[in-house]
């Protein structure tokens, strides 16, 4: 299944709409505007909320929490390495994935028992940030999604933290 990440132009906070392949709505994300580190609201085509991504402060390497129901689902950690981006997505039980790409092209693969299994490509020379995501049919869509905004703040951070 293909799936397209779209940053929202105007509005407060960080706002994404997710399609499918014929530009059908299945996900939308709102971000708060005014909160200490990024505060997500991931939902469902008709607006329900699914999840809550969380940015923890005060860690060493940038790190998210999902919460589904009010309980910590996964963890999405940014990995130390020299010259590549590399996420760490901890879910439950004995499925993580390793998220590696590079920083230059915004090319990301989730890699779960060594195998991909998903591909993040983001679109060049748009005015928003835009991604296409392809992922396996048998993989949990939801949480590689969710993992794609978070790789987009961290991404995003690590750009206006250079420019200081």
């Amino acid at each position: 299944m293909i799936y397209k990440i779209k940053e929202k132009f105007w509005g407060f906070g960080d706002n994404f709409s997710i399609t499918d392949t014929q530009g059908n709505e299945c996900f939308y994300v709102k971000g708060k505007a005014f909160s200490w580190g990024d505060n997500l609201s991931f939902q469902d085509e008709n607006r329900n909320e699914v999840a809550i991504i969380k940015q923890k402060l005060f860690t060493f390497m940038p790190k998210y929490q999902i919460f589904i129901d009010g309980e910590l689902y996964a963890e999405i950690v940014k990995e130390w390495s020299w010259f590549n981006k590399k996420f760490t997505l901890d879910v439950p039980g004995p499925n993580d994935y390793t998220i590696e790409g590079n920083f230059w092209s915004h090319e990301f693969v989730f890699i779960r028992n060594n195998q991909p299994v998903a591909t993040i490509s983001k679109k060049h020379w748009a005015w928003t940030d835009s991604y296409s995501i392809d992922i396996q049919d048998n993989e949990n869509h939801t949480a590689i999604l969710m993992t794609c905004i978070v790789i987009d703040q961290v991404l995003h951070d690590d750009r206006n933290n250079s420019s200081d």
